[in-house]
This record gives C-alpha cells, sequence and structure tokens, in this order.
C-alpha cells in the first residue's frame, strides 16, 4: 500500500471494515454495524473504490456494502469515503462467496451489484468466472422479493454468459429481456475507458427476484 493508503487503513479500517476469516458464524449483524436498519445494497468486486464511494455518496438512504479481495483497493476506497464523508458504507475483506454462503441471510438484501468482474478471457480459464450458476443460484437466495442484480461487462463473450446463466435461474426474471440500458449512475472508470479505447462495448444487466 501507499503511505496514503496504509494511514487510511489504520485510522479507518477498525470502524468500516471486517476480515472475512474473523467474522463470527452466522449472519452479520448489518443493522448493528451500520447503526440502523436500512436496505442494504452489496458490491461485489468494489476495486479502488471510485465507482463505489460515488454511489454510496448518491444513496445515503443505503447501507452499501463492499466487499473485495485487494487490500490497497479498500484502504484507498477508505481514502475516498473519508473525503466524501460517507457514513453509509461498510467493507470486508475476502471471498464474495463464503461471505453470501456464511454471512448473508437468505432475502435481507436489496440489490447486488457486480460490475466488470475479472474476464478470464481465456477460454481454458472461463471456469474461474464468477458469473456460474451455482453462485447465480446464492445471489438470488440473498435478494429479497422485487430486489435486483445488476451486472456489467465490456466483455461480450462473458456478457452472452451472464445473460445465460442469470435468465437460467428460475427465481430471476429479466427486467429488460435483453440487455439493459447503461445507468447514467454509472461512472466511466479508468478501466472501462480503456476498455472503450480498445474497442470493447460495455453491456448492463439488470435481473429481478421473483417474489
Amino acid at each position: 500500500m501507499t503511505a496514503g493508503q496504509a494511514r487510511a487503513w489504520e485510522r479507518h479500517w477498525a470502524r468500516l471494515g471486517r476480515e472475512l476469516t474473523e467474522l463470527p458464524a452466522g449472519p452479520l449483524d448489518l443493522a448493528g454495524w451500520f447503526g440502523r436498519s436500512a436496505p442494504v445494497v452489496l458490491e461485489i468486486g468494489s476495486g479502488m473504490g471510485e465507482t463505489t464511494a460515488q454511489l454510496a455518496a448518491a444513496e445515503p438512504e443505503v447501507n452499501y456494502l463492499a466487499v473485495e479481495v485487494y487490500r490497497p483497493g479498500l484502504a484507498q476506497l477508505m481514502m475516498r469515503a473519508e473525503a466524501s464523508g460517507l457514513t453509509n458504507l461498510r467493507l470486508v475483506r475476502g471471498d464474495a462467496v463464503v461471505l453470501l454462503d456464511e454471512h448473508i441471510a437468505p432475502g435481507s438484501l436489496a440489490e447486488v451489484r457486480i460490475f466488470f468482474p475479472d474476464p478470464w478471457p481465456k477460454k481454458k480459464h472461463h471456469k474461474r468466472r464468477l458469473i456460474q450458476p451455482d453462485f447465480v443460484g446464492l445471489v438470488a437466495t440473498r435478494l429479497a422479493p422485487g430486489g435486483l442484480l445488476r451486472l456489467a461487462t465490456d466483455w461480450e463473450h462473458y456478457a452472452v454468459q451472464m445473460r445465460d446463466v442469470c435468465e437460467a435461474e428460475p427465481r430471476l426474471g429479466n427486467v429488460y429481456g435483453g440487455w439493459a440500458p447503461r445507468p447514467e449512475w454509472r461512472r466511466v472508470t479508468k478501466f472501462e475507458g480503456r476498455a472503450r479505447d480498445a474497442g470493447r462495448i460495455s453491456r448492463d444487466l439488470v435481473f429481478e427476484r421473483r417474489t
């Protein structure tokens, strides 16, 4: 980590963050951690936090939970949170699958956001992609009825896989019947900008948990 990121970690991690491996067994007490009861939005893979901080700031009425494995990225996100005065953001460092499976109660999430997950572009590595049937089924169980799963990728083949896998999950319905319009509130990150420069088009999907 940079010196600034290390300082942010020292100042804020004890209040804003949790190591997944140190969580007690069972569902997280999110209302207790946030200090209030509010709809919970889970972002999986917050990266360096540029989008996450902006979205949390734009939605002060939600409890925004981000899970990420990259420690410098979480530290950078805490720097952004401090600069924006965010109070509705909490962070978990670790595997999102384990977090969902062991520490998120069924039907407790208003929304799950997965923006630009690792595409594993080589065909032999496609099995490592996050969006697989078992994972999507797990996400669906954690969403409240009417809750949303939002996805985005700039890799066409992965976008098709995302669409097909999610449409095959009986607990989810494709809100737009195909690709979703790009939400105006999701800023273009430097990585998405590089994808555009390389000629790749971003595709969005929105699925709703059926009652």
